[in-house]
């Protein structure tokens, strides 16, 4: 009698549970706070002015600080998280979280105010990274991995739009601190479920923290971001210019000592990996697109329009279903197909809604502009998805925290460079359409030509118009050149 070899059952990683998605329910939470304190203050600022009376400088700190720590520190916070224990970064940051939106809520001036949205910065550069890192952890199976970051991509995206929401629904009820108040219940859930239910992971052992590369990084990133948001919002400025330099200097001085270093805080060969520094790059030029895009949308349903701010980011809310509708259904396609096939197509469905809104008018109706958006909207998350999980999958699990950080600073440069680029753009447009004997101000910005007289106003409107026209036809190119990029550096890449 013959006995015949049973083939051994195939091995490959363990499935994810109930007690791994009940854990990544919990990180949506910081991940969804984090996210809509970009822009929570949008409705709250004037309820501060009018409370603290910060002069023209200081509220601009009141609202920028927090975006410029948060992107200043990714990269140091997920190295640390690498080093450390994400988890104790995570839970580190959510508690110092809660403490900062205490004292934000309760700030009784200006500088006060400045310093307590510092440290939420600080504390939110903690929680992103890990929040992508230890997904990483969780799932190691693709396909499960894959659903995981579509989820964490789109409460990212969805917690910038829903920031200005919540942030009008409580000042209309209470006053303007409820805004940071309202983190506390999430922040402590977090605290109390995350030991219990998120594993701790941090790299092999990798050398001692550099804190030297710590502060090159914050070095470059905080003056680049910061001079580029500058030059776009006030135009060329010697100051900002400056900043830009420096950051750059720094950058290349951060970028020498990587390479010399026998564990560096930045792998540099993993961004010459195509998989992961392709995605990198996508993941820049999809927030370019986003973010330069999305100043002008605003200013089109306010300026134009005429809607009130808490109207204009309720219908600045409804693209986010073409988010939560593409995401998902791009992952899908992707278990089957080249994720670079797909994620051309999701620049290009990007593409197509940008076209769509260079052709309206001023009598175009409101329904083509939102319907426009939401096309673009959902082709640019669905690409940024494939992006994240494309870069997440390729990262070694021993570097996944600076790998996460390095991706979200990438995403925080390329959202300043749209508004820079774009900006410049739309600008340049407008300013060539107004009439030339408008006054000085309403021929540089809209908002100049608000109390210019109804002439001038309703030809600053006409020009804005078709500004956001030529802007969304920039910002097409920019999604045409990006599917090209998607298909010659990620095709067959993988993670």
């Amino acid at each position: 009698m013959t006995l015949t070899a049973q083939p051994e059952p195939a091995t490959g990683p363990a499935p994810a549970g109930r007690r791994e998605w009940t854990a990544l329910g919990v990180l949506m939470l910081p991940l969804l706070l984090v996210s809509m304190d970009v822009s929570v203050l949008y409705f709250a600022i004037p309820s501060i002015s009018a409370d603290l009376r910060p002069g023209a400088t200081g509220q601009l700190w009141i609202l920028d600080i927090y975006g410029f720590v948060l992107a200043g520190l990714l990269v140091t916070m997920g190295a640390l998280g690498d080093r450390i224990g994400r988890r104790k970064v995570l839970l580190g940051g959510a508690a110092l979280f809660g403490v900062a939106s205490v004292a934000a809520a309760y700030a009784q001036s200006p500088g006060a105010l400045i310093g307590a949205r510092a440290l939420l910065g600080i504390a939110g550069a903690c929680l992103m990274p890990a929040t992508l890192a230890l997904i990483r952890v969780l799932f190691a199976d693709p396909a499960q991995r894959a659903k995981a970051v579509t989820l964490w991509t789109s409460v990212m995206a969805s917690g910038i739009a829903l920031g200005p929401v919540v942030s009008g629904a409580l000042v209309e009820h209470f006053w303007w601190g409820s805004v940071f108040l309202v983190n506390l219940p999430a922040m402590a859930l977090l605290l109390v479920l995350g030991p219990l239910l998120l594993p701790e992971s941090k790299g092999a052992a990798a050398g001692r923290f550099d804190v030297l590369s710590a502060a090159l990084s914050l070095g470059a990133l905080l003056p680049l971001i910061h001079g580029v948001k500058e030059l776009a919002e006030d135009g060329w400025a010697l100051l900002p210019a400056g900043a830009v330099c420096v950051g750059l200097l720094v950058g290349l001085v951060f970028v020498r000592r990587q390479t010399r270093l026998a564990h560096p805080m930045v792998d540099l060969a993993l961004l010459r990996n195509r998989a992961y520094g392709g995605s990198v790059l996508a993941n820049l030029l999809a927030m370019a697109a986003t973010v330069g895009f999305a100043v002008f949308l605003t200013q089109y349903l306010q300026s134009v329009l005429g809607q009130s701010p808490f109207e204009a980011a309720l219908w600045s809310l409804v693209p986010t279903a073409g988010v939560l509708a593409a995401a998902p259904t791009a992952a899908a396609l992707a278990r089957n197909t080249d994720r670079a096939h797909v994620m051309a197509g999701g620049f290009l469905l990007a593409a197509a809604g940008f076209a769509w809104l260079a052709g309206i008018d001023r009598t175009t109706p409101l329904w083509v502009v939102i319907v426009a958006s939401a096309v673009y909207a959902g082709g640019l998350v669905s690409a940024m998805t494939l992006a994240n999980e494309l870069a997440l999958g390729a990262a070694p699990p021993e570097r996944a925290g600076s790998a996460a950080a390095v991706l979200e600073s990438g995403a925080e440069l390329g959202g300043a460079l749209g508004m820079a680029l774009l900006g410049a753009l739309g600008a340049a447009v407008y300013t060539g359409a107004m009439p030339a004997a408008a006054p000085a101000a309403a021929r540089e910005t809209l908002g100049g030509a608000l109390a210019a007289g109804p002439a001038v106003l309703d030809a600053a409107r006409t020009a804005f118009v078709d500004a956001m026209g030529t802007v969304a036809v920039g910002a097409a190119a920019l999604m045409v050149a990006s599917a090209a990029l998607s298909l010659v550096l990620l095709r067959r890449a993988r993670s």
